[in-house]
């Protein structure tokens, strides 16, 4: 048995797996801590896993709503660069406490978040650590498309020659962060990195990304890459109220754009004027984002939630429309439903792309949304069955995965830990 330690972006699509995973390990015997900030420790705690506090001069209680409606405002590059800022102060902060929370806590190794740069504290502690990806993993292989796009995998010449191309023009809008980073790895007398790929384990590139899911590309998966399943516990989730008498028994439409991106009044009038006069229900879940109210009177009198327990109504749902967040993906993809995805920014693109490839969506592009362009999307994908049908073949081969044990296995091997469970 071991103590893990653990960094994590402070979202719902991060935290929700990362406690997930850690739920795992622990069943396991291994005790885990979280690393992460004051708005972070209730979800956290409330999974049962330890919690360790850093950053409270950074990011006092309060301070990730704020930066969370700032991000629900934006799209396309504009939410990327926000992002990547959001990304760059974090590693400073990480940065300067991780190493005095690591020693506290005492751990004896790390799982780091790909969107968090933790592994370079484990590296100046001497410590060994995982790579894990609760997004499309990154992938400096020119075989794959930067996930920030939402093109296919070609394999001929120009496709791959177009992807280098995406990835240099991501790293160069990176450069602030690598040079954050590298600055530190100087004063702790580390060798700088050089590549993207320095910023990723050595031992293992954990996702929970299914293979199934992934597009498919001639030649050897990326060494030390690890495809998985979606990390899930749903008796981790917490309990949502909902009016559950107000559904109908019409087929169940289910409406989200996540917890992050979720502003756009815009976007959620565009949804409900797509689907009035369907014989469908729609349920909108505005994940926080706006108020309800805010709304008004919308076409076809939707049922419209501020949260919704999101797993339960995926089991009734005949189509999703979802903003191609990779949690919301799985969970429908889980259940077997179909989806019309609009991705608005950072990985949805690449996330949308892999789905539309394996036949279970249709992407309707947010500079091209509008309600004509969306029912017709949406009345294709509850009417033609091969969509249905492909959403069910990427459910059987989730069902034939179990997510956070096999990380979890991968993580005792590699890390050569006992375990009190025989690996699977």
């Amino acid at each position: 048995m071991a103590k893990l330690g653990a960094f994590c972006f402070p979202g719902t699509g991060h935290l929700n797996p990362m406690t997930a995973l850690a739920h795992s390990l622990q069943l396991r015997g291994h005790e885990v801590v979280i690393f992460g900030i004051a708005d972070t420790e209730a979800v956290v705690r409330a999974a049962g896993i330890e919690f360790h506090r850093i950053g409270a001069e950074d990011y006092p209680p309060g301070t990730l709503r704020k930066l969370d409606e700032q991000l629900a405002e934006l799209k396309g590059i504009a939410a990327f660069r926000f992002t990547l800022e959001r990304i760059r102060n974090s590693t400073r902060m990480i940065l300067r406490d991780g190493p005095q929370a690591v020693r506290t806590a005492n751990v004896e190794a790390l799982l780091v978040d790909e969107a968090e740069f933790a592994g370079n504290v484990a590296d100046h502690l001497g410590l060994p650590w995982i790579s894990l990806a609760f997004i499309p993993p990154l992938l400096p292989d020119d075989r794959f498309p930067p996930f920030w796009f939402g093109w296919a995998a070609g394999q001929d010449r120009i496709s791959r020659l177009r992807n280098r191309l995406a990835i240099h023009f991501l790293l160069r809008i990176a450069t602030p962060i690598f040079l954050e980073v590298n600055q530190q790895r100087n004063a702790w007398g580390l060798k700088p990195y050089t590549s993207p790929e320095d910023g990723l384990s050595s031992l293992a590139q954990i996702t929970q990304l299914p293979e199934a899911l992934e597009f498919v590309i001639r030649g050897k998966k990326p060494a030390g890459l690890h495809y998985t399943g979606p990390f899930l516990h749903a008796q981790l989730r917490p309990v949502v109220d909902f009016p559950w008498d107000r559904l109908d028994g019409r087929p169940l439409i289910y409406a989200s754009l996540g917890t992050l991106q979720n502003g756009s009044e815009a976007i959620f009038r565009t949804i409900t004027d797509a689907c009035a006069g369907l014989d469908a229900q729609l349920v909108i879940s505005m994940g926080g984002g706006i108020d309800p109210a805010r709304l008004g009177k919308l076409a076809g009198d939707p049922l419209v939630v501020r949260f919704a327990p999101q797993l339960e109504l995926l089991k009734r749902a005949a189509l999703v429309i979802t903003h191609a967040g990779l949690n919301t993906v799985l969970e429908s993809l889980s259940e077997g439903v179909p989806m019309v995805a609009i991705p608005l920014a950072n990985d949805q693109p690449g996330v949308a792309a892999r789905l539309k490839a394996r036949g279970a969506c249709v992407v309707v592009s947010r500079y091209r949304l509008n309600p004509a362009r969306l029912r017709k999307a949406v009345t294709l994908v509850l009417q033609d069955s091969q969509y249905r049908e492909a959403a069910q073949v990427l459910q059987r081969a989730i069902q034939q995965l179990n997510g956070p044990d096999r990380a979890a296995d991968l993580i005792e091997q590699v890390l050569k830990l006992h375990s009190t469970q025989p690996l699977s």
